[in-house]
């Protein structure tokens, strides 16, 4: 079926989500004159830095196995903006997405009239989507992922019966601020009166934030390393295998089939998160179901082995740093081939500095947008970097980055690993052109 252009088109229209329009009259506008339908199910609020993809996914599959029906609103989209919205575990249909549109635009048009100075954004009319998805079903729970920040972002128009931060880093310091302090003050504003707050593991200026506010609010505090832990964690093939200790109990035996300390952190987030939300210990074999099943596209994926390659979305100086110590931690390649992209706003030059001797080959690449900088931007930043690689190649396509990745691997003697990573927007690009290597 052919991408009903209408929705999409009047979706890219708007005020870019990578920009933030600090206020929420715009939402509540929408949610009063939609009958407040955020208010017609319960809901686990997530945000942070990096991670808050996977623990919002991981948070409605363990939902998911306790038999409610769920919705999951993410954010951003890899391949197409209805990836945002999952109801029990499938995303919505093309057909939905465009009814579900259809049926928010009136009011869209309405609040536009009033804020002409500021209409409604690409990613609050999607939240509004997503809202007005979910109580149509209804579901019984969401998992909501935040946007940008927290404070000013328009998923925070719900009151949760758990709020969850995952860890907090440099990111979009243009709308959030240039400190930890002052990000990490942000995303706390998710953080409601006397609703428990699950934190991970952040640095001291982030933990300091974040217990200050929870302390004012009033609201309990479940602390990773105090209240939570992962006790044992062991590499496996596929993936990890993790001891969690909560507040109610200890999970054992858990098979995570993805890579990385920092996804054993977000599952043990995920499971004090739910359990909150239960007010009760899960299940273990429900937990271990739910675990063993679980996938986060882009997220050190294996798209395609002999040569093995890896996509993941990694886009920021700290997620730049995980992928790698969960790469080498677990993947013995003799050889690593790396495709790179990035979007123009973000710290590139620290990013590279981290990849700086990481790889033998290296592709520079942009993804199909006009936030990506430009392939021979990236090359002349690369050559600026003495021994960032043995060879450096330049291909604007970034399908023609993948074959010529894949070409360079087969050349090679010994195992080969191809990773792919930089931003979001071309992890999807990547995602869909590996199904044609």
């Amino acid at each position: 079926m052919m991408v009903n252009l209408d929705a999409v088109s009047a979706l890219s229209n708007r005020f870019p989500e990578n920009k933030i329009n600090p206020s929420l009259d715009r939402i509540l506008m929408a949610m009063d004159l939609m009958g407040q339908p955020q208010n017609n199910f319960k809901t686990i609020h997530i945000a942070g830095t990096n991670g808050k993809t996977s623990t919002s996914r991981m948070i409605e599959r363990l939902l998911r196995s306790l038999d409610l029906k769920t919705g999951l609103f993410i954010s951003p989209h890899l391949i197409h903006p209805r990836e945002r919205i999952e109801i029990n575990g499938q995303i919505i249909s093309e057909i939905r997405f465009q009814e579900i549109f259809d049926e928010v635009n009136p009011y869209i048009e309405i609040i536009d009239q009033k804020f002409q100075d500021s209409p409604m954004t690409f990613f609050e009319v999607l939240t509004a989507m997503g809202f007005l998805a979910f109580s149509d079903e209804p579901i019984d729970v969401l998992s909501l992922e935040v946007g940008m920040g927290g404070r000013w972002d328009s998923t925070n128009v719900v009151t949760p019966e758990v709020s969850v931060i995952t860890s907090i880093g440099l990111d979009h310091q243009e709308f959030l601020g240039s400190s930890i302090k002052e990000i990490a003050n942000e995303k706390a504003g998710i953080i409601k009166e006397n609703i428990p707050v699950v934190i991970s593991t952040q640095v001291k200026d982030a933990n300091q934030v974040l217990n200050e506010v929870a302390a004012n609010k009033n609201s309990p505090i479940l602390r990773e390393s105090i209240e939570f832990d992962v006790l044992e964690r062991t590499v496996g093939i596929g993936g990890q295998q993790l001891n969690i200790a909560t507040p109610l109990g200890t999970y054992q035996d858990l098979f995570l089939p993805l890579y990385g300390k920092f996804q054993a952190s977000n599952a043990a987030c995920a499971l004090t998160a739910v359990e909150t939300f239960l007010g009760k210990k899960l299940e273990s074999e429900l937990v271990q179901e739910a675990f063993a099943e679980f996938k986060s596209p882009a997220r050190l994926q294996i798209v395609k082995r002999n040569p093995t390659v890896l996509i993941d979305a990694a886009h920021n100086i700290s997620g730049v740093q995980n992928t790698l110590e969960a790469i080498l931690e677990t993947f013995k390649f003799e050889n690593k081939i790396l495709i790179i992209g990035f979007m123009k706003d973000k710290d590139i030059d620290e990013m590279l500095n981290l990849l700086k001797g990481f790889a033998q080959d290296v592709v520079v690449t942009e993804a199909n947008t006009v936030r990506a900088i430009s392939s021979k931007d990236l090359l002349n930043k690369v050559n600026s970097i003495a021994n960032f690689s043995k060879e450096i190649f330049e291909q604007k396509n970034s399908k023609n980055a993948l074959d010529l990745a894949v070409e360079i691997a087969k050349r090679k003697s010994g195992s080969s690993g191809v990773i792919v990573l930089g931003s979001i927007a071309l992890a999807g690009e990547i995602l869909q052109h590996s199904k044609s290597i």
